[in-house]
Order: structure tokens, then C-alpha cells, then sequence
């Protein structure tokens, strides 16, 4: 998180929350029991605009990332890249079911991006007595905000 703008740390904020939030739909839209359809031709919510959003959010957090030394942030970057390949794969096929998402819910590599906005958004997090200005990188125990 050193030398990121807090506009930065704002903007990845808003992708993680469309990832980790894409992925309770998701979770949702598996649990409905959707027989294979054409999604234009089936009532909605469709999956679609919710799995390109989600798509869209971790090419935002790679490109945010990419450019970094630090050693979780290339790993986030390296689980992206494989979640991304699943989501592109499931977003290219002409019908969607509950059970397609299912499966994609299910994959280690999916998960392993939401496990990694997890850990990585708990940073966003100011404690009491904290403000969300970050500090220099010289955190000696106090996290990535100053004091208030």
C-alpha cells in the first residue's frame, strides 16, 4: 500500500466491493435452479452484466497493481489472472445455467480472489482512533492509516 493515493486506495476499495458483491449474486443465481437458457430470451436477473462487472473490476485491481514490488500484491495479480480466465470462459458461452455458475462459484481460483480482497481490504479499514489518511509505509505496528 506504500506510496498509493487515497483516491487509489478509494477506487480499489469500489472494485473489491463489486467482486466480493458480484459473488453473492452469483451465489444467489446458482441457488435459483435456472435450467441452460439464452439469456435474452429468459426472464431476468441475467448473469451476464453481473460477471462482466465483476470482470471489468479485477482488470481495474490488476491494473492497479501490476506495476508493484510488493510480493501480495503480484500474487492477487497472478490469482486475478487465472479468475479472470474462467469468468471470460463462462461469459463466452451461448446459454447460462444455475449449475455453470455453480461451478464457477466453485472454482479454487475465484475463490482465491475473494480470500485476497478479503485479507487485502482489511487495510481500507481504519481502527478507533484512526482516519483513513495512509502513512508513509513507516507503520511500526499501527497499520497502513495515521492517528487522528
Amino acid at each position: 500500500m506504500e506510496g498509493k493515493r487515497l483516491s487509489d486506495l478509494k477506487n480499489l476499495e469500489q472494485d473489491i466491493d463489486t467482486i466480493e458483491s458480484g459473488y453473492e449474486f452469483l451465489l444467489a443465481y446458482a441457488a435459483q435452479g435456472r435450467p441452460p437458457h439464452v439469456e435474452a430470451e429468459h426472464p431476468t436477473p441475467h448473469v451476464g452484466p453481473t460477471l462482466k462487472d465483476m470482470l471489468a473490476a479485477m482488470n481495474n485491481v490488476t491494473s492497479a497493481l501490476a506495476g508493484s514490488d510488493h510480493e501480495y500484491e503480484q500474487v492477487i495479480v497472478e490469482d486475478i489472472r487465472k479468475a479472470s480466465a474462467a469468468l471470460k470462459f463462462v461469459i463466452d458461452q451461448p446459454k447460462m445455467s444455475s449449475e455453470l455458475i455453480d461451478n464457477l462459484n466453485a472454482s479454487i481460483h475465484l475463490r482465491a480472489v475473494l480470500t485476497d480482497c478479503f485479507l487485502y481490504s482489511e487495510v481500507f479499514r481504519p481502527s478507533a482512533g484512526e482516519t483513513a489518511e495512509p502513512t508513509d509505509g513507516d507503520t511500526k505496528g499501527k497499520g497502513m492509516w495515521t492517528e487522528a
